[in-house]
């Protein structure tokens, strides 16, 4: 499944280059024309991150996120600096389908487990950014990428698996927006350690082949953001109704 992203800073579309604030690529002031248009080419799922959320909680842009998922009509995931159970409660009230949980899943696990059984694992997916050193170790990072944890994502995983985890998105923070391709091993290894997850590929994607090279390594969704910004065509053929699934050319 290819899920398109969007970035959202105070009501703005933009990109960060490698989660730097002060690195700010914006690309349209109005989020919702941009999501029906993906609507419209045959994206049948969507992904959000509410940035200003991520920095600053009291900042959540509340209205607009409101405003977006009641004017789409495909199911939503959402993200950015989900901290309280509270959070969470008021976005699948708002009518998102999976709320996407960051940091909090690295720095306070035991509240992340009472969450997966409180509003059910299939509501809930955990974001997991890492970075990977000289002898292939995938240590996570947290709070906007400027903390590496001491644990791995093989840790983080076997961790929440007893807890009833079913959704993982996996970024390798080297890729990410840098259209230099993905990190198709990881995805490869990750579904064939845990084939029991629902993994969501992020960073790294610029070409047609990456789609399908992600599509062989079983991985079973690609959040896409840059490359559909800039208006790359092979993606917008691809997000063509009836292609969504399963259907790129040449797999």
């Amino acid at each position: 499944m290819i899920i398109p992203a969007l970035d959202l800073i105070n009501g703005q579309v933009v990109r960060l280059t490698q989660g730097d604030y002060a690195q700010q690529q914006q690309y349209s002031d109005d989020p919702l024309a941009l999501l029906q248009d993906y609507v419209a080419q045959g994206a049948t799922y969507l992904h959000l991150v509410d940035l200003d959320g991520a920095k600053e909680a009291t900042q959540r842009q509340h209205k607009l996120i409101n405003q977006l998922i009641s004017e789409l009509n495909v199911p939503v995931q959402i993200g950015g600096g989900i901290r309280h159970a509270d959070d969470i409660q008021a976005l699948l009230q708002a009518g998102v389908q999976r709320v996407v949980i960051g940091s909090v899943a690295v720095s306070q696990p035991k509240l992340v487990c009472q969450w997966l059984r409180q509003f059910g694992a299939q509501h809930l997916v955990l974001a997991f950014d890492i970075r990977i050193d000289d002898k292939q170790q995938k240590w996570l990072a947290t709070h906007g990428w400027q903390h590496t944890s001491d644990k791995t994502l093989e840790d983080a995983i076997n961790y929440f698996l007893p807890y009833g985890l079913k959704h993982i998105l996996c970024t390798d923070i080297a890729h990410d927006g840098m259209l230099d391709g993905p990190n198709v091993a990881l995805y490869h290894q990750l579904k064939q350690h845990y084939p029991q997850l629902i993994i969501q590929a992020s960073g790294g994607v610029s070409r047609l082949q990456d789609l399908s090279h992600l599509q062989q390594s079983g991985v079973d969704a690609v959040i896409i953001g840059r490359a559909l910004l800039e208006g790359n065509s092979l993606y917008r053929r691809h997000l063509h109704a009836g292609q969504t699934h399963n259907s790129l050319p040449g797999c």
